[in-house]
């Protein structure tokens, strides 16, 4: 049985000193405001802030006096990065031993007592899903996991585990200007699979880009924001969430402003048409 999650996902990733470096009354403050507009779920990972994120939000969530039940917590291991560790080159471990002590030391870190999803990070071609399987049957026996999945995994990647122990999630890149899972059967798999996805950086490039297929998604987006009211980034969330798959996207922004329309999202229903019209201006033709 899947743990329940919020529709919208706050992403942490940065909160710490990757990015915006929030003291711990601004992430106590933050994470108060996410649950005010029903984004009760926060996404991690290990490696965030070059593993200094999770203890920093732990402090946080300490602070805000929130009641753990009203939170999710998801995390990611297998990343062993060069940055706050002595690793002399990036690489995975998933090792039944690592995977364990990676979310052990995760739960003191977020200063909690079990995560409600554990993800491995990015795919290992050493992976051996056997020694996996242990390690997650293991943390769900002892209550320190209540649900695992995966996170950047192929179709193929993904069998190889779930022929083992059963995969809830898997989190992929996903957005309107990074859409080729709809294409490839990625997510046409998990939905014959009972996975659920979550879009990691789901706005895509559409703001951070000027090219010409972002030119052309901003254009279209002006008249979308005006017939239906809404911010561009509101509408472009829209998109994610009408795909069948039942995609949780999620959003890493610390603008109050922005988190306290995310929600709209959910209650926004595209037209079939406008949802086509985004695709067309993404690709720069008619649809296949």
């Amino acid at each position: 049985m899947k743990t329940s999650l919020s529709p919208i996902i706050a992403g942490t990733m940065n909160w710490g000193i990757w990015d915006k470096n929030l003291s711990t009354s601004e992430m106590a403050h933050l994470i108060r405001i996410c649950i005010e507009n029903k984004i009760t779920t926060f996404d991690h990972a290990d490696i965030y802030g070059d593993y200094t994120t999770e203890s920093q939000f732990g402090k946080a969530f300490g602070e805000s006096k929130i009641s753990r039940d009203k939170m999710q917590f998801i995390s990611k291991c297998g990343i062993q990065h060069t940055g706050g560790r002595p690793n002399k080159i990036k690489h995975y471990d998933y090792s039944k031993d690592y995977i364990i002590w990676s979310v052990e030391n995760s739960l003191k870190n977020l200063q909690t007592d079990y995560l409600d999803v554990l993800l491995l990070h990015r795919p290992s071609p050493l992976m051996v899903a056997d020694e996996i399987a242990e390690a997650i049957e293991k943390l769900k026996q002892e209550g320190k996991i209540i649900d695992f999945g995966l996170s950047n995994f192929t179709s193929s990647q993904t069998e190889l585990i779930r022929q083992k122990t059963a995969i809830s999630y898997n989190q992929i890149q996903f957005s309107a200007t990074h859409h080729e899972a709809m294409l490839d059967g990625s997510l046409d798999y998990m939905q014959v699979h009972g996975i659920r996805p979550m879009s990691w950086n789901p706005l895509g490039t559409v703001f951070r880009e000027d090219i010409d297929q972002t030119r052309r998604l901003k254009k279209l987006l002006v008249q979308l924001v005006e017939k239906y009211g809404v911010g561009s980034d509101t509408i472009l969330l829209s998109w994610i969430l009408k795909h069948p798959s039942g995609i949780f996207p999620v959003a890493g922004t610390v603008n109050i402003a922005r988190i306290q329309q995310l929600i709209k999202a959910v209650e926004l229903q595209l037209d079939n048409l406008d949802w086509f019209a985004i695709w067309t201006e993404s690709m720069g033709n008619k649809v296949p």
